[in-house]
Formats: C-alpha cells, sequence, structure tokens
C-alpha cells in the first residue's frame, strides 16, 4: 500500500486514502493552511471543509444536489410519514435524565406496570425459526450465489426467516388480479443497505418489480445481481422513510406489493408502517409484509404510531420513553436463551431498593436489567401489532424469527390481508 495522507477521518476512524502532495503529509483536500481552519459542512455534518471554501462549496455540496433533485419528485412528500408535528424528538441524554428525576416510588410503580402489561400482551410471542425448503437450496448453492454477494450464514439464516414467515402467511400465493390482468407482487424493501434480503427474495420466489428505499447511497454487488435480472425492473430510492410518499411512485401504482426490512432502527419501523398501512388513499395495495424491529431505544413518541396504546395502559408521554431508555439494556448479557425464560416465567425484576432512584438502578444486575429490557422492546412491538391489526390487518404476529444466539434482535412483525 502506497503512502496515505495524514489526516484522521473521524467518522470512519483511519486515515484519508488520497496520496499526500510532495513535501507534506497531506494530500490537497487536506493540508495545512495558514489562518485558516477545518469546520463541518452545515449541509451534511457528514464531511468538514475548509472555512475559506465553504461558501463556495455549499453552492456544490454533493447533498445540497441530491435535496434539489429529490424536492422534485412526485413521490417525496416532507414529514409525511413522520408522525404529530407537534411533537419533538427526546435525545437519549434527556431520556435518561428524565428516568433519573422521577421519585423511587414512581419509578417502582413504573416497573410494575411495565411488568404487568407484558404478562398481559406480550405471553403469546412464539418462536418461528423457518428455514423454507427454497432458501435451504438457494444457500447450497453456494458456488453460484455467493460469488455474487458476500456469505455471512447469521445474516442469511436471518434473510431466510423474514421471507419465511412471509410466505407461512400465503403473501407468495398466487397473483391477485386487478382488472383483467394477473400482476406478479413487487417487493419494496425499506432501509435496504446493500439489497442483500430482496437478493435472496428476487432469486427464491421470482418478482417482477423491485424498489429498494436508503437514504444513504451505496455501490452494491446485490443491485448489479438484480440487474442482471432481464424480467426484473430494479428501483433504488435514496429517500428518508419519513418523507417517501409511496402511492405517488408511477411505476408502482395499480401494483401489489410486500414490503420487507430487515432491522430498521427505531422510529423507521414505525415510518414504514405509516407509509404502507396508512390511511391516506391508495393506487397500489400491500399484499403483506415482513419486518424486523431493532434498536427500540431510539424510538420516538412524535414517530410511535399507537399512542393511543400507551396511554391507555397508563403510561404517559414521558414514560414511553423512560420505556425506550430501558430497552438499551436487553444486550447487556450474553446469555439470552436465560432471559427468555426468565421473561416467560415473569421473575421478579427488582433487585432491591436503594435510597434514591439512581441507587435503584444501580442495584439492579446486569440479567434482570437485560430483562426488563427485553419486556419493553415486547411492549413496543405488540403496541405496533395491535396498529397493524386495527387497521385492517388481522392475519399478523409478532414472532421471534431466529434463535437470540443469531440475534439479540430477533422480533419480527408479520402480516397479510
Amino acid at each position: 500500500m502506497g503512502v496515505r495522507c495524514k489526516f484522521w477521518l473521524l467518522k470512519k476512524k483511519r486515515f484519508c486514502a488520497i496520496p499526500p502532495l510532495p513535501n507534506t503529509e497531506f494530500c490537497g483536500n487536506h493540508s495545512a493552511r495558514s489562518d485558516d481552519r477545518w469546520i463541518q459542512c452545515s449541509i451534511d455534518p457528514s464531511h468538514s471543509v475548509l472555512e475559506s471554501n465553504l461558501e463556495n462549496h455549499l453552492r456544490r455540496c454533493p447533498l445540497l444536489k441530491h435535496k434539489n433533485s429529490l424536492s422534485l419528485q412526485p413521490f417525496y412528500q416532507k414529514g409525511i410519514n413522520g408522525g404529530d408535528e407537534e411533537d419533538e424528538d427526546v435525545s437519549s441524554e434527556s431520556k435518561r435524565m428524565a428516568v433519573q428525576s422521577i421519585t423511587v416510588h414512581e419509578l417502582i410503580k413504573l416497573i410494575e406496570k411495565i411488568k404487568s402489561v407484558h404478562a398481559s400482551i406480550c405471553k403469546d410471542i412464539q418462536d418461528s425459526y423457518n428455514m423454507p425448503e427454497v432458501c435451504r437450496n438457494w444457500i447450497n448453492r453456494a458456488n453460484d450465489c455467493f460469488r455474487k454477494i458476500p456469505f455471512q450464514e447469521k445474516h442469511v439464516i436471518q434473510q431466510a426467516s423474514i421471507l419465511g414467515n412471509l410466505e407461512k402467511l400465503g403473501a407468495f400465493k398466487s397473483c391477485s388480479s386487478v382488472g383483467e390482468q394477473l400482476h406478479s407482487p413487487a417487493v419494496v424493501e425499506f432501509g435496504a443497505g446493500r439489497g442483500y434480503l430482496t437478493q435472496m427474495l428476487a432469486d427464491c420466489y421470482g418478482v417482477s418489480k423491485v424498489f429498494l428505499i436508503e437514504r444513504k447511497s451505496y455501490k452494491l454487488k446485490a443491485d448489479r445481481s438484480l440487474r442482471q435480472k432481464e424480467s426484473l425492473m430494479l428501483e433504488r430510492l435514496r429517500i428518508d422513510i419519513e418523507d417517501l410518499n409511496l402511492n405517488a411512485i408511477g411505476s408502482l401504482q395499480g401494483v401489489p406489493y410486500l414490503a420487507i426490512g430487515k432491522h430498521l432502527c427505531g422510529p423507521a419501523t414505525d415510518m414504514t408502517l405509516r407509509c404502507c398501512v396508512g390511511e391516506n388513499d391508495s393506487t397500489s395495495y400491500l399484499r403483506g409484509l415482513s419486518i424486523a424491529t431493532c434498536c427500540h431505544h431510539l424510538c420516538q413518541w412524535k414517530h410511535y404510531i399507537n399512542k393511543s396504546f400507551f396511554l391507555s395502559q397508563g403510561m404517559s408521554k414521558d414514560e414511553f420513553h423512560a420505556v425506550t431508555w430501558f430497552t438499551s439494556w436487553a444486550v447487556d448479557s450474553a446469555d439470552h436463551e436465560e432471559l427468555d425464560t426468565k421473561i416467560r416465567e415473569n421473575e421478579k425484576v427488582l433487585a432491591g431498593e436503594g435510597d434514591d432512584d439512581d441507587d435503584l438502578l444501580r442495584n439492579m444486575c446486569a440479567r434482570d436489567r437485560a430483562v426488563l429490557g427485553f419486556m419493553c422492546k415486547d411492549i413496543i412491538d405488540a403496541g405496533r401489532l395491535m396498529w397493524i391489526r386495527e387497521h385492517g390487518l388481522e392475519k399478523s404476529e409478532l414472532v421471534k424469527y431466529v434463535p437470540s444466539n443469531i440475534s439479540p434482535e430477533n422480533r419480527l412483525l408479520i402480516a397479510s390481508y
């Protein structure tokens, strides 16, 4: 490897890969200049520019060009899936401070409430580890398939079960008809990332149209493989789920579709559900969804899909944010099988009572914290399941789709009409 620029990139945690200029340790982008300093771009804080170049850079920042182009698209509608505009996002630090500001009595009551709600509505979450034969055969064809995409066993197992659970609900049965014409289902993958979930679906089940929704830009092997399928139309939309009006995508109108997503972090799950199952007039129709949830600590009252569920359980907005903060404890313990057992048995969460709420939290052992965290994650997802059913998808479930040793983030929302 040749000599590299000595400028340290904080976000990427490595040095710049560009060769340095002659007689200096830095490249042209990062060479030091007298009376100048590096500052974050105000449009895209992921990169920095010299302060003297800022004005010129802001006129041609790549993200600005993308935003200007996106605003002209018919499917872009700012905040359409965002939830209540009057509410604001709450930081993790604010959540922590709010938890520590409540009294010991209030904290005990909240934990008792969490245990009670979980025991009453989350007792039927079943194991549904699914490996369809068609996916098993796909995996066994490693020499053919994995030359095109990287093979990581734990991710492939998750992908197969996400699709297998959707198949179990009948989402891949004979195509629905619109008028006299039969339409094979399209696929909309939310938070598509590198597109490997759709890659498996397309190879195993066959689809006519694919829409990959991701706010970041990727150079993807899965895209190249999908584009090689002559019968498949592929569109990648670089857009926040919060701003996506799915009904305004011209090539999706009048076509049944499946909504899928692997590990949609925090509020992205709520935005996806609102995007697909919302009350807007629909020109296309949802046939089924299979969404693996994760990162519940990032959830926000502003975006949460079923506020009325929490309120009906006697939980306020502040208590909702406390519940989301507790979910960060769910991965504290490595022995997740033991945690599942403890949750089923609904054993006592509190390890002891301290002189104040901070002591009370500290006196809870790691296992008890994790038990409470998983209970909170289940409650958040159970509210989402209820919302789905209330909006007509009565054939819906919340399941554990892989063993916890594959991924502790192993809850899956599946639904079909």
